[in-house]
């Protein structure tokens, strides 16, 4: 290889090692740190506001935590959020969560909120997919001041989806779904 190619290479490798490091992949970063953090203050807000979240958390197979959600709409509307899942109380994946809905909609809001996998199956089957939408097989439960969940709200489902801390408004009729995809923070 004579000298010019030499440099050629060695510069095309330099370029694409200062690319791969500037696309943030995680990789030396405090950002899962930052959301364990985030997912620990939601979590201890979550089981001291709401009693009997801390024995479904008990019982569930594992938990995915979204600390803050964001989503406004007029019309067409989006949301975002990231978190973690959680197994035995230790994270072990991070995720984001990205909302689309379509209607007569108008306002934003932030919310959290938390997804307990009632079922190991239910749990496995979120952690193989490349994406993971809620549908039919979540069990949503919106508790009030004070409220808690009861025997009713988790007797014989696969996933329980319990929405909190909600600020804003956004009111409307709409469709809508979720996707919940894995990132490296």
């Amino acid at each position: 290889m004579n000298r010019m190619n030499r440099r050629a290479v060695l510069g095309g490798a330099g370029a694409a090692l200062l690319v791969a490091a500037g696309c943030g992949n995680g990789i030396g970063s405090t950002g899962a740190s930052n959301l364990d953090a985030r997912v620990d203050a939601t979590q201890n807000f979550l089981f001291s506001r709401y009693p009997g979240t801390r024995e479904l958390a008990d019982k569930a197979h594992g938990v995915l935590y979204m600390p803050l959600v964001t989503e406004a709409g007029f019309g067409i509307g989006a949301g975002y959020g990231r978190g973690a899942l959680r197994i035995n109380n230790v994270s072990v994946d991070y995720y984001s969560a990205a909302r689309a809905t379509v209607g007569l909609q108008i306002g934003a809001q932030q919310y959290a909120h938390a997804l307990f996998f009632m079922t190991e199956a239910a749990l496995g089957e979120f952690r193989r997919a490349d994406g993971w939408a809620v549908g039919a097989d979540a069990r949503y439960a919106l508790p009030d001041q004070g409220g808690s969940i009861g025997k009713e709200t988790t007797e014989n489902q696969p996933v329980i989806a319990l929405v909190f801390g909600q600020s804003g408004l956004i009111a409307g009729a709409t469709l809508a779904g979720i996707k919940y995809t894995r990132i490296i923070p």
